[in-house]
């Protein structure tokens, strides 16, 4: 009963670490053992238990459950495996931000461009690996969100503050732009298909942004992470398609007689230093996913024998490859959505066009769910932290629509957030290139000066030295190219 009681109080779920191979269960101190415990742990009762605890021990781990974890959406179900871990990493892992790489390599040149963009990926798999190995670095403990694990490695406080912020922008600012790509590129695909017969009484951007959202509330009704496997395989399988075919399209046509591709030559040191920054922010962008590494392995079971690092870890590596495959072309041969329309609308068919644009709308739904998917657990843990019952069906749904609007709002709000790619992309730069290293040498704590000390001292630093730097180009860009920050009037 005592056992029970202080289950019920832990706050996540804890497994109780193995007791030692190789011999019989002994007490903290010698000699204090008396007679009655003598008696009582020689009873048949007493020795059925410890069988039975040896024999878990050998095939999992024992548990105590917080039945707050069983209300969650992300430790709702733990029935997730490698093949979910693929679906998810990949639709969290590639998405627009791709089809942005191409306005990096005009300030970096292609050798340069591609050299960064190679460095970038293996950093960023390293440090992938590093947040799967971490999920369950402490004996009996799984930490199943990133602030969480910010706040075991660098203290409550301090973990908080270092990275609330950049997970919250990734999740809740990520909905926010998907929105507004979203809802553009639904615009585009209606143009397209509509043709000249619908010019007379256009749809609003704003219409479109409503539709988008529409939508994209009806799928957030899925209850937790595993339930939107399935979601997440067509978002990643609608990525690779429009990355595939935006970059073979642009390759197939001819240049434009308007458009270069000599690297872009600047007049002062000044300014080419810093467009070298913000191109490199763009490309820091284009990973993403970090903030929700932990999450994904959350919905896995763990057990001593099969830990669920093991499926994560084969599942990433798979979603990555795939996620390779996409980025390099899309950076070296082009497709830019946009650009696409203005300059070969006329050259390409339009059922292609068409097909395009769709696919990126399915993409956007689809990662709309699982970037969503920690505001929603935080909305519930609130609930039930608070009335110690789990939401009703109508208060999870409640909560779905009150976040889909307010993302809509912002999104009529700020429409040019998209535009900042740079200097978001250097915000948000510690939670997928720094914070990782300094995690592994807080909890892992490895010996000083050895290689992985070294390793991930000098990342981690010139991670964080790198956010500052291209926070700083990405607002140069933006005062440089004198852009307009227009609130409440998205494009016509």
């Amino acid at each position: 009963m005592a056992m029970a009681v202080e289950g019920a109080s832990e706050p996540e779920l804890v497994s109780i670490p193995a007791t030692p191979r190789g011999g019989q269960w002994t007490p903290p101190t010698e000699g204090t053992t008396t007679p009655t415990a003598a008696r009582s742990s020689s009873t048949p009762a007493r020795r059925v238990v410890e069988g039975l605890r040896g024999y878990l021990e050998e095939v999992g781990h024992l548990t105590r459950l917080n039945p707050q974890d069983a209300w969650l959406p992300i430790t709702e179900s733990r029935s997730g495996n490698a093949r979910y871990a693929a679906f998810h990493t990949l639709n969290a892992g590639l998405g627009f931000q791709a089809l942005l790489l191409p306005l990096a390599f005009p300030d970096l040149g292609w050798s340069w461009g591609i050299i960064s963009l190679t460095v970038a990926y293996f950093w960023q798999l390293y440090t992938l690996w590093i947040l799967v190995k971490l999920h369950e670095a402490v004996p009996g403990r799984r930490y199943n969100r990133y602030v969480e694990l910010a706040q075991a490695a660098f203290g409550e406080k301090l973990g908080v503050w270092l990275s609330l912020f950049p997970t919250i922008y990734l999740s809740a600012g990520s909905a926010t732009a998907l929105i507004l790509v979203g809802g553009e590129t639904m615009k585009l695909f209606y143009q397209i298909v509509c043709g000249p017969v619908c010019s007379p009484s256009p749809i609003s951007t704003i219409e479109w942004y409503l539709v988008f959202t529409s939508l994209a509330i009806v799928l957030s009704q899925l209850p937790n992470l595993n339930s939107i496997a399935g979601v997440s395989l067509i978002g990643g399988a609608t990525a690779i398609t429009y990355c595939t075919m935006s970059w073979v399209l642009s390759v197939s046509q001819s240049r434009p007689p308007t458009v270069s591709y000599v690297p872009a030559a600047y007049t002062s040191l000044g300014s080419s230093l810093f467009s070298t920054l913000n191109a490199l922010g763009i490309i820091a962008f284009a990973f993403r996913g970090h903030n929700l590494s932990l999450e994904i392995q959350a919905t896995m079971p763990s057990t001593f024998k099969h830990p669920a690092h093991l499926p994560m870890w084969r599942g990433a590596r798979v979603a990555y490859a795939l996620i390779a495959m996409c980025l390099f072309p899309v950076a070296i041969g082009g497709g830019i959505l946009t650009a696409l329309y203005a300059f070969h609308s006329h050259d390409i068919p339009r059922g292609l066009l068409a097909a395009t644009f769709l696919l990126v709308v399915f993409n956007c739904l689809s990662s709309f769910q699982i970037y969503s998917m920690p505001v929603f657990d935080s909305f519930e843990a609130f609930y039930t932290g608070r009335t110690n019952r789990p939401c009703s069906v109508w208060v999870r749904s409640g909560f779905r629509v009150f976040y889909g609007f307010i993302s809509l709002f912002i999104s009529v709000a700020l429409p040019f957030l998209s535009s900042l790619a740079g200097l978001l992309g250097g915000l948000t730069l510690p939670v997928t290139f720094a914070y990782p290293c300094f995690m592994w040498i807080c909890i892992k704590k490895p010996e000083r000066f050895s290689s992985g000390w070294y390793l991930n001292w000098g990342l981690g630093l010139l991670g964080t030295a790198f956010s500052l730097a291209l926070c700083v180009g990405g607002v140069w860009s933006i005062i440089s190219s004198g852009m307009k920050f227009k609130f409440f009037k998205p494009p016509n």
